[in-house]
């Protein structure tokens, strides 16, 4: 089963960074599933310019130019976004039964460390302030 699904909100979690015109700390909705190829389609991130020929559609309207589109990227790339923290997070399964009595297998968000060590951060520096103003 996969952890990446479409319609999932993920975030771009290596290559190059937004200073250096890379996708690095972007987050976007997956529009498609490459799944032979482990590789995603993210809305907004990795955009590639198509140069399409020109031709003639039925009604004779002509076709072509350069099209600018989001092109595959590797799953490991990215991480699903916990829409509780709005950050990546690392994800689990658990096995329930649902009301007729069948088993399911339900995704739920790991507990990140990252969230958690901001707060401890933050409480460690206004100890050390506290400290340094009774000095």
């Amino acid at each position: 089963m996969a952890n990446i699904r479409k319609g999932d909100i993920v975030q771009v979690i290596s290559g190059a960074t937004q200073a250096r015109g890379g996708d690095r700390g972007k987050q976007g909705r997956v529009i498609g599933i490459d799944v032979e190829n482990n590789r995603v389609v993210v809305e907004g991130v990795n955009y590639v310019k198509k140069h399409t020929k020109v031709g003639q559609t039925q009604r004779g309207t002509k076709t072509g130019g350069i099209e600018t589109m989001e092109a595959p990227i590797h799953v490991s790339k990215v991480a699903l976004v916990d829409p509780d923290t709005k950050q990546p997070a690392r994800v689990g399964f658990r096995i329930e039964t649902d009301d007729r009595g069948k088993t399911v297998r339900v995704r739920y968000f790991k507990k990140s460390r990252r969230a958690e060590g901001k707060k401890a951060a933050k409480a460690s520096t206004k100890k050390s302030v506290e400290k340094t103003e009774e000095d």
